[in-house]
């Protein structure tokens, strides 16, 4: 029996198989994607944070600069100068601390979001693959069994095709032995 009935079958089965590993592959790698931009967005907390310190920090200076240019442009402001000198200074701290207070929380909270998405990706990858795997097992069971099955069917071909050939050779021979007998009979 010849592959030709076979290979595109197979080639069927094969096309599908690569399919699912690419989809796959393409699942995976997107998961790995938002893991990445997960950490990058953890690990720029920090530099965020920092920026708005040093964003505060900038306000204080600006705050100083102005009560100074104050104290040289109104004599006697000295104290009301210090008094409002004293309390910038103590609200810029208190907001410091608080959000020193606040970024902390965020990240902690933000880092225990992405442990928990890193787990729960890793479980579901983890429980796909297994599916995949399984499927795959399945797959070539039922390609197996659909290879055999067009096999059958070739063979089966095959053998009516000899039959009928067979048989339209003996039709052929009792034909021509008829026109024979009747060629005899005419001639008689």
């Amino acid at each position: 029996m010849s592959d030709s009935y076979t290979t595109p079958v197979a080639t069927a089965f094969e096309l599908q198989r690569r399919t699912i590993e690419s989809s796959q592959q393409a699942f995976t790698q997107g998961l790995e994607f938002q893991q990445r931009m997960s950490q990058a967005m953890l690990d720029s907390m920090e530099s965020q944070q920092s920026a708005q310190r040093r964003g505060v920090e900038l306000t204080r200076t600006m705050f100083h600069n102005y009560f100074d240019a104050v104290e040289a442009a109104v004599p006697g402001s000295e104290t009301v100068v210090e008094q409002l000198r004293e309390t910038i200074d103590e609200q810029i701290e208190y907001l410091l601390e608080n959000h020193e207070d606040v970024f902390e929380t965020i990240e902690s909270e933000v880092a225990d979001g992405v442990e928990t998405y890193d787990e729960l990706s890793e479980d579901y990858v983890e429980t796909l693959d297994q599916q995949v795997e399984m499927f795959a097992e399945a797959h070539e069971e039922l390609e197996s069994q659909s290879v055999d099955a067009t096999e059958q069917m070739a063979d089966l071909f095959e053998d009516f095709k000899d039959q009928t050939e067979e048989i339209q050779s003996q039709i052929q021979d009792v034909q021509q032995q008829a026109t024979e007998a009747v060629d005899v009979e005419i001639e008689e």
